[in-house]
């Protein structure tokens, strides 16, 4: 994961280190809980760093064993969050009881109420048309010191490379210390990716459905689901014809590998 911490001149501050990281089915993850994210992110976007987090759950798991740019953008990234409950128990039952829930809308809100002490320019981008907008907003309204440099709602294609180019030097001019990013996986961790060391900013956040839930367009589960690890089933109820099939494979796949693996002791911890 070494390549994730790019550094380039900006203020001269050391930056913390990345957290350290155990395997799920082959793919690293973070062993941290929403506080040491917050601040581990807060002293990154003030730091010589260049580096992106992938906000992942049982989907994006499940996806990298099937995608090799997707499990290389999860092994290059500064920090992979915990974002489900099963990746959670997962590390509880291997014994790194420390590892909580790091959940997108959750992290992206709690970074931003903290606008006053932590100073940090945020960007946003991704979304349908007007969401990214109508999130700063909203989330300015919870924390009137907030200071959104900009927004981007790409295409619902690939930009040429003359319009990612301009979107890159537009990015770059407006100088955000986090640039969040809704694109949904596998799209925005490959964004996030490929942009590394093109985009001059510290931290770039994958958080996917968070532009929808802060900004009112979508319905969140209700923390009671969210605690026992059904928001999966919300969001299927909600949305039946994008997300039903998609999540009958999931949950008995990934609960089913999970099994085996802890099984065996499969499940390996790296230490860094």
């Amino acid at each position: 994961m070494s390549a994730a911490l790019e550094r380039q001149p900006r203020t001269g501050r050391t930056p913390a280190p990345r957290p350290r990281v155990f395997d799920v089915l082959g793919v690293p993850v973070s062993e941290i809980d929403l506080p040491a994210a917050i601040a581990t992110i807060e002293d990154w976007a003030k730091s010589d760093i260049r580096t992106y987090v992938c906000v992942t759950g049982a989907h994006g798991i499940l996806e990298c064993r099937n995608d090799r740019t997707l499990l290389s953008a999860h092994k290059n990234a500064g920090m992979v969050t915990p974002d489900g409950m099963p990746l959670v128990w997962t590390a509880h039952a291997l014994g790194l009881k420390t590892v909580g829930r790091v959940y997108g809308p959750d992290l992206m809100r709690a970074i931003s109420e903290r606008a006053e002490v932590n100073r940090i320019r945020h960007f946003y981008y991704g979304g349908a048309p007007g969401v990214a907008e109508r999130l700063a907003r909203r989330l300015a309204s919870l924390s009137p010191t907030l200071e959104v440099v900009g927004c981007y709602t790409p295409p619902f294609r690939p930009l040429t490379p003359d319009e990612d180019t301009e979107v890159v030097a537009m990015i770059n001019r407006l100088k955000p210390d986090i640039v969040w990013v809704g694109l949904s996986t596998p799209k925005q961790e490959r964004w996030m990716q490929a942009h590394l060391g093109r985009i001059d900013v510290p931290v770039m956040i994958g958080v996917g459905a968070a532009f929808d839930f802060l900004s009112g367009t979508k319905k969140q589960a209700p923390r009671v689901l969210q605690r026992n690890g059904l928001e999966w089933l919300f969001r299927a109820l909600t949305e039946p014809k994008r997300l039903m099939a998609r999540y009958a494979k999931i949950v008995p796949l990934f609960v089913a590998l999970s099994a085996i693996r802890l099984a065996k002791r499969k499940f390996v911890r790296y230490i860094d």
